[in-house]
């Protein structure tokens, strides 16, 4: 247990939080030991049967974890935790938010800073509702075809739906684990009807209680009038969609780039402007390989697997995610690739997620030029894009 005065204050603070009845919410991170996988802890209140407790959503790398405490249960283990597996911790209430740092050495100081929130959050027990779209006086979902005016998903909609919520629960987590400033400049490239960017934008803003600033780009002018409207009806200030191409648009100050089901190199190009911008958050869902297919000449003993076209067309899959991957983390992100969704909602199932980091894998390109003789593949487009070999 840490016994210095910056701790003792900071959980002093905390327990005049709880009793003045002005706490929000907690963070604790930068775990020193993630042996178990644990990344962060997310800490709010609860109401149980007429009591308060803390509810500590445990987040590790495949899953999270929910345990609810007694209030000065809470207290002893997250003192007991500081300074020693939690180094970060950061607690917000309606009176001023409280940072408590500790560095090498597990010397502490505590910084305090204006309050982000004016209000504290609904101490509901069912956190999984927080985290679903809720349909009922739902605009854009009746709008777009999801929902009935009296809010009940419609039999077409119910798949578009799960995509939605499912998309929303794996950002979410994203935001929460790279983000604790509260307004985020987002874009979205190749938005379409924007199912996605309407639904972000609305958890962002109403559940997360951030202060969202959504771009979506779509060269069809037709949907970008669409979704504009949608979005003034919506009452969604700082949501609003340009026509345009992603190559003819300057990025800049940006927090997040998503690009869902964007065709072949498009998918490379939003990357590419993702990481010039040095975006702390790239997410995007590849669709459809052509470039490498095109490309690759294998004359090594796969030749003779991959004279199959359906078995061709999977390995150029997997080389082109992959090299897109790898040079991602040649540009200093922490990359992720992972199926986000059955494929009985849809084929194109693969996401890939880069975090920013700035330390760079000295060896990244190395491995991408293994790759490619490997194949036959002269360049893959990315790295035409960011000026590579």
């Amino acid at each position: 247990m840490n016994s210095t005065v910056e701790t003792t204050g900071f959980i002093e603070k905390l327990r005049e939080s709880i009793g003045q009845d002005t706490f929000v919410k907690m963070t604790l991170s930068k775990i020193s030991n993630q042996a178990d996988g644990l990344k962060n802890i997310y800490v709010r209140l609860i109401n149980l049967k007429g009591l308060d407790y803390f509810s500590l959503t445990m987040r590790y790398t495949t899953r999270d974890e929910v345990k609810n405490y007694p209030i000065e249960e809470g207290i002893a283990l997250i003192t007991l935790w500081l300074g020693d597996r939690v180094l970060n911790a950061n607690l917000m209430t309606t009176k001023a938010d409280y940072t408590l740092l500790f560095n090498k050495k597990r010397k502490a100081r505590m910084l305090v800073s204006k309050a982000t929130f004016s209000s504290i959050p609904e101490k509901a027990h069912d956190r999984k509702k927080k985290r679903t779209i809720n349909a009922q006086g739902n605009i854009y979902l009746r709008e777009l075809g999801i929902s009935t005016s009296e809010g009940k998903i419609l039999k077409e909609g119910q798949r578009k739906f799960k995509q939605i919520n499912k998309y929303i629960e794996i950002l979410s987590g994203l935001v929460q684990d790279n983000f604790s400033k509260e307004e985020l400049n987002i874009l979205d490239v190749g938005s379409g009807k924007g199912y996605l960017t309407f639904a972000f934008y609305d958890y962002l803003k109403n559940t997360l209680q951030k202060n969202p600033h959504i771009m979506g780009i779509e060269l069809r002018q037709k949907l970008v009038d669409f979704t504009n409207q949608l979005a003034e009806k919506c009452g969604f200030e700082h949501l609003r969609f340009i026509a345009k191409d992603i190559n003819d648009f300057e990025i800049k100050d940006l927090d997040i780039l998503i690009a869902l089901h964007a065709c072949d190199t498009a998918t490379d190009i939003a990357i590419a402007k993702g990481m010039q911008s040095k975006a702390k958050l790239i997410v995007v869902a590849p669709c459809c390989h052509k470039q490498i297919r095109k490309e690759m000449d294998c004359q090594s003993e796969l030749a003779a697997i991959l004279k199959h076209g359906i078995l061709e067309e999977r390995q150029a899959e997997l080389i082109t995610d992959g090299i897109r991957a790898l040079i991602m983390e040649a540009q200093g992100y922490k990359t992720k690739v992972f199926e986000f969704i059955s494929t009985e909602h849809t084929a194109k199932n693969l996401m890939i997620v880069g975090a920013f980091t700035g330390k760079r894998d000295a060896e990244a390109m190395a491995k991408v030029r293994t790759i490619k003789k490997a194949f036959g593949i002269g360049k893959h487009y990315l790295e035409k894009l960011i000026g590579g070999e």
